[in-house]
């Protein structure tokens, strides 16, 4: 499977009293909401590069996006359609680089006298991992 820098697909917004959702038709379970269909919007931007780029790190066939014809023919009453580009060499750096949390344990005597210390436990952490793996720098 190649991965394209830029996928566009439809976007089905769900106009209600409670804001509006946003459906992907030809990406089941890629989903979201906004207040606004302008949050609505940003918000189907944002989940629609987290779930392409699920898809290809599992290694899922990414579907061709299907036609507005097809897509408007779906549409039910209070929905519009929109198109959501991403581009993905940005949301695959911002995947990359995100945070994840870890659970770590230490004796409470050292964890007391580190916290009386001001020390953070998170870039320690960090720097132990990089001098083992021989990492000089940062990504």
């Amino acid at each position: 499977m190649s991965k394209k820098d830029v996928y566009r697909y439809w976007a089905v917004l769900h106009y209600a009293p409670e804001g509006v959702s946003v459906r992907f038709p030809d990406l089941p379970g890629c989903f979201t909401s906004g207040d606004t269909a302008e949050q609505a919007h940003v918000e189907a931007k944002e989940a629609l590069g987290g779930f392409l780029c699920i898809m290809e790190n599992e290694g899922d066939d990414i579907p061709d996006p299907s036609s507005l014809d097809t897509i408007m023919r779906q549409l039910e009453e209070d929905e519009a359609v929109c198109e959501v580009r991403v581009y993905m060499p940005t949301v695959r750096e911002a995947m990359e680089s995100r945070a994840v949390k870890k659970t770590l344990t230490v004796p409470k005597w050292l964890n007391d006298e580190a916290e009386r210390n001001g020390l953070n436990f998170s870039a320690i952490l960090q720097d132990g991992i990089k001098r083992s793996l021989g990492i000089t720098a940062d990504k």
